[in-house]
């Protein structure tokens, strides 16, 4: 008998019955009443609980692959899943992940961080999410801001730099995701020129000459970015920029897309191009009666960030996006580093591509 398996013996003969004793019918239904514990999934992988706590235990612990094997089979069917609390205090982590945002209201958010919170959960991590808020208030919150203890800070605010969020966390592990490019430390971001220099080279190739740019913040330096990609791939084909509706008052939503429309010159706009597909979506609801049949009669319209509700038929808008899940990956991968994200300054960018609907046909 290993050292690995001196837990597994049986309980002496004439022992009391404990819970895990109880037949496997009254075991499952008070497992399904009560939530499964640790002893339900022993019991089912017909091992000691010691052994079941080393299959399941985050660091490897000497146990042999095939009660490994059936300790997890019995977990994934009971449904038990770790106390990362526990197992936190245990590894002196708590497993706990910072998302920092100004705020989740544009419809990409949503399809990005259901992805991205099952990916962290899936490697044992569990996520606060931190509204910064705005520009003018960040510095302040930043300063004052409660100090979480958490493994990692992932930063989507627009406006917060590395330095400041690890003295507000007091922790060096944090990836910048704002589009932020600092020395020593890394960052996830999308390499959005390929995608935009094919989708304006598509309204180009259909007889655009003019185009209006719908655009967000210009305090942010991805929407900056985005600004001057757009404006080099209309002078590399032609394209004469009539208008740039939007800025600082500008939030990428569907109703920013609903008011600006009414400031398009659809008489002289061969193509209007949207830095998000919400403010697309708005433009098109205002600008109905030019695409019948969801085909553009005055203007071609083309989105960005390639959210789900373009798929379906009332949005078919053309849009610019990445593959999320190579996105995520990035980031899991980053994270999943021992120590990478305080030690490494890894830069990852991640192609983005044209996806052609009707809205530009």
């Amino acid at each position: 008998m290993t050292m690995a398996d001196a837990a597994d013996v049986p309980a002496t003969p004439g022992q009391a019955p404990s819970h895990a004793d109880a037949p496997a019918p009254r075991r499952a239904a008070r497992a399904k009443r009560e939530g499964p514990t640790l002893a339900d999934v022993a019991e089912l992988a017909g091992v000691s609980r010691a052994i079941g706590s080393r299959a399941l235990s985050a660091t490897p612990k000497p146990i042999s692959a095939d009660k490994r094997e059936r300790v997890i089979r019995a977990a994934d069917s009971l449904g038990f899943r770790p106390n990362l609390l526990a197992r936190g205090l245990t590894l002196q982590t708590v497993n706990l992940v910072a998302i920092l945002v100004n705020h989740i209201h544009d419809l990409s958010d949503l399809d990005l961080f259901d992805l991205l919170l099952k990916q962290l959960q899936a490697i044992g991590k569990q996520v606060i999410f931190i509204r910064t808020g705005d520009g003018d208030r960040i510095e302040t919150f930043l300063r004052d801001g409660v100090a979480y203890h958490v493994d990692a800070a992932l930063v989507f605010s627009d406006f917060a730099d590395a330095a400041t969020v690890r003295r507000m966390f007091r922790n060096h592990a944090v990836l910048m995701l704002n589009g932020r490019h600092e020395a020593g430390v890394p960052s996830v971001s999308l390499d959005e020129a390929p995608g935009i220099a094919a989708a304006v080279a598509d309204a180009a190739g259909k007889g655009a000459r003019t185009a209006t740019l719908i655009t967000g913040r210009s305090q942010s330096l991805v929407e900056q970015a985005r600004i001057k990609a757009y404006r080099d791939a209309f002078a590399a084909n032609g394209i004469a920029l009539l208008a740039e509706l939007g800025g600082d008052y500008s939030d990428y939503s569907y109703a920013s897309g609903r008011t600006l429309a009414g400031s398009i010159d659809a008489e002289r706009s061969d193509a209007v191009f949207c830095t998000s597909d919400a403010m697309a979506m708005g433009v098109l609801d205002v600008w109905r009666r030019f695409f019948p049949d969801h085909r553009p009669v005055k203007f071609r319209l083309y989105g960005f960030d390639n959210i789900s509700l373009t798929q379906f038929d009332a949005y078919p808008i053309s849009s610019i996006g990445a593959d999320r899940a190579a996105y995520v990956a990035a980031i899991v991968a980053l994270l999943a580093r021992p120590g990478g994200l305080a030690q490494d300054g890894e830069q990852v960018r991640i192609p983005t591509r044209f996806i052609p609907r009707s809205s530009s046909a």
